[in-house]
């Protein structure tokens, strides 16, 4: 059953450390509706994230088993071990983040997700998910859909993916650190990663204000 309020609850997708503007809406909304009845859809958060890089915007992506059939659930879409890439991402973001102020602080809680091997992408995800949540003291409760829904109130599922960030009018990316800066000047809505390891405890207050 979903909440109706408009003022307390929010539709998301799942993502792979989601972008910046996906937090903002799990900092400000207290029930969290997060899909997995919907068909997957290619090319967005639900299994790539972007870092900034040393030089410039870096897009990580987690292959996933093709599936047999033209449409499958979200929440049957298989990782792939193609590529070794828990190394590659991993070494990424020591290289993105490794001379960043927090990384060092939180590397030991995103080191075992490089390591252990999920069979699925939502799985693997959520779990990313629940402890960037702990991380950054934010706590929404967290429901399943068990069905799809269209036409929603606050419905994100659709509006916060990579190439068309200015679908959602309520969020506005505020300039935080960034290690890179000075080289490529701040990069907007990059993966939530790229707050906490620059941020640290003080991502709360660019969460809080990056809405319109």
């Amino acid at each position: 059953m979903y909440i109706e309020s408009m003022d307390t609850s929010v539709y998301l997708s799942t993502t792979y450390l989601g972008p910046v503007q996906q937090y903002v809406k799990l900092y400000h909304y207290p029930e969290v509706y997060i899909e997995t009845a919907e068909n997957y859809i290619k090319q967005t958060y639900r299994n790539r994230c972007t870092i900034a890089g040393a030089n410039g915007v870096l897009p990580l992506t987690v292959p996933i088993i093709k599936p047999d059939t033209p449409k499958c659930l979200t929440k049957d879409i298989r990782i792939s071990d193609h590529g070794n890439w828990r190394h590659l991402h991993w070494n990424a973001l020591v290289s993105a983040y490794g001379l960043s102020p927090f990384f060092e602080y939180y590397e030991e809680d995103f080191a075992p997700f490089y390591q252990k091997k999920y069979e699925f992408l939502f799985d693997f995800n959520e779990e990313l998910r629940t402890l960037i949540c702990e991380l950054l003291d934010i706590q929404p409760t967290i429901h399943y859909t068990d069905h799809y829904e269209s036409q929603l109130p606050n419905d994100f599922r659709e509006s916060i993916r990579p190439r068309h960030p200015g679908d959602d009018a309520s969020f506005r990316p505020l300039p935080y650190y960034q290690v890179f800066r000075e080289r490529h000047g701040f990069l907007p809505n990059l993966s939530i990663v790229d707050l906490l390891f620059n941020m640290g405890p003080e991502s709360l207050l660019v969460l809080r204000d990056a809405v319109i």
